[in-house]
């Protein structure tokens, strides 16, 4: 259980743990009836009074710290002269079948910890080990040995290999989702090849994304100094639990300016497991198109602003389609887990297996909602919504427009409204609305018409709110778009 003592009070605390024995010797000596043995007395108590310092726990957790050196071969960057693709010029000029494009030799270092001293698995960046011939471990009692690749997914940048080695020290794993920014960590790896290097500082924030657009990520950002060279290595807690792999730093010149990076445990672990028992990652889809709940999206739909993960658009024969999800449902939930945001689903989708059921808890037109859902395969592929300024609904009886969009009552197809047409360039064209689109809903309610569309806007603006979440009917699919 965390306890919490105001700041004050802990830099009080602190100050008396490093001045106490100070000050009492001063005091003491200050006293006329103080002897010189009374002094000598005094100055060895202050030798051994104890001091603040991370050194039981770092030398306790630093053996599982691995160095790993990579050689391989990579392909040289650069554009290839197209005459060398000519057969003729290849033989007028007897230019060697190997010209062109080579392979060169490269040589670079990176971190790991062990996580299973038992079967010398450890975990390290998937970038680390990408292109490795050769992988050699050095433990921190300067043992080496050759290590195996047993998996790599960029896609999280997690790798796993292993090594055969007595007497291995292996890393105890905390909960990353129990930290908080401000919680103290401690960076440990092999940056430019300093061995066992220790770097000290807080977390500054939780669920970093968008390094990688086709990743799942969910970092952990600190200010403990993260250079090259360290990825792959431990980010740990005051307990010495592994809360973090080391992954990467947001810098210009390439050394740390207090921005780094590490991948989530939990995340890892879950990575390891997949990579462990087959080899690679048998990631998971669901089969729908997600974007963010923002607060005037929430406004718009009438649900309280606390985050989830809007539903726009679902696959045909999905295994969200099988759930019963549809297109204009907020998943709240996965797995009685609360979903904060559009990234948390990707990522916590992307990292169940194929095969796996899972529990979602959603809302649907304001009225909460539970479904079971079987992961598929193979991986979700996710957009976001698109989204521009809204127009008006301008008053008439069957024609109306709709920023740039002509609508009109739709014919004998179920109800709703029908985009005549689209003109170029305009917000509704921006927003991706398509001539021939049905709009069958806006901000949660059904709309049958045209007058019905505009009493939904008008409602809109007696909130306070400027947005429409138009769900609509296309080729038979259901998808969401968000004019603001």
């Amino acid at each position: 259980m965390r306890m919490s003592i105001p700041a004050p009070t802990r830099i009080l605390l602190l100050l008396g743990a490093l001045f106490a024995p100070w000050n009492s010797g001063n005091t003491a000596s200050a006293q006329p009836s103080e002897s010189p043995a009374d002094s000598r007395a005094d100055s060895r108590e202050r030798s051994v009074a104890p001091m603040p310092s991370l050194a039981p726990m770092i030398r306790r957790v630093s053996p599982s710290v691995v160095s790993i050196g990579i050689q391989g071969t990579v392909r040289e960057q650069g554009q290839r002269n197209p005459l060398l693709d000519d057969p003729f010029f290849r033989r007028f000029f007897n230019v060697p079948p190997d010209a062109g494009a080579r392979e060169r030799p490269f040589q670079s270092a990176g971190s790991g910890v062990v996580v299973d001293a038992k079967q010398g698995y450890i975990i390290t960046n998937a970038h680390v080990v990408e292109n490795a011939r050769d992988i050699t471990v050095t433990l921190s009692d300067q043992r080496e040995f050759p290590a195996k690749l047993i998996g790599s997914d960029p896609q999280t940048d997690i790798a796993v290999i292993q090594i055969k080695a007595e007497s291995l020290s292996q890393i105890g794993l905390g909960d990353s989702d129990a930290l908080e920014p401000g919680d103290y960590v401690a960076a440990i790896g092999n940056p430019f090849g300093l061995q066992q290097s220790v770097s000290y500082g807080i977390v500054s924030a939780l669920g970093r994304s968008g390094m990688n657009p086709d990743g799942f990520e969910s970092l952990i950002q600190t200010d403990a100094s993260i250079n090259p060279g360290n990825s792959g290595g431990a980010l740990v807690n005051l307990r010495g639990e592994l809360i973090g792999i080391n992954n990467m730093i947001l810098s210009r010149s390439g050394g740390n300016i207090g921005i780094g990076f590490a991948i989530p445990v939990n995340m890892a672990r879950s990575v390891t497991d997949q990579l462990i028992k087959y080899g690679s990652v048998k990631r998971g889809q669901l089969g729908v198109t997600i974007a963010p709940v923002t607060p005037d999206i929430a406004q718009a739909l009438g649900i309280a602003s606390n985050g989830g993960a809007l539903i726009t658009q679902v696959a045909k024969e999905s295994a969200a389609a099988r759930a019963g999800l549809q297109a204009g449902d907020v998943v709240t939930a996965l797995n009685n887990r609360k979903v904060k945001s559009a990234a948390e689903l990707r990522n916590a989708i992307g990292l169940l297996r194929v095969g796996d059921k899972v529990q979602i808890a959603l809302l649907r037109e304001g009225k909460a909602r539970s479904v079971t859902a079987e992961i598929a395969d193979p991986a979700a592929t996710t957009t976001a919504a698109a989204s521009t300024e809204p127009g008006a609904l301008p008053e008439g009886t069957q024609h109306r427009s709709l920023e740039g969009a002509q609508l009109e009552d739709a014919p004998d197809n179920g109800g709703g409204v029908l985009v005549r047409n689209i003109a170029p360039n305009s917000r509704a064209a921006s927003a991706g609305l398509r001539q021939g689109d049905v709009i069958v809903a806006a901000n949660g309610v059904r709309v049958a018409s045209t007058a019905a569309l505009s009493a939904a806007w008008r409602a809109a603006a007696a909130r306070g709110g400027s947005t429409l979440v138009l769900q609509v009917r296309r080729s038979g699919d259901i998808t969401i778009l968000v004019l603001r």
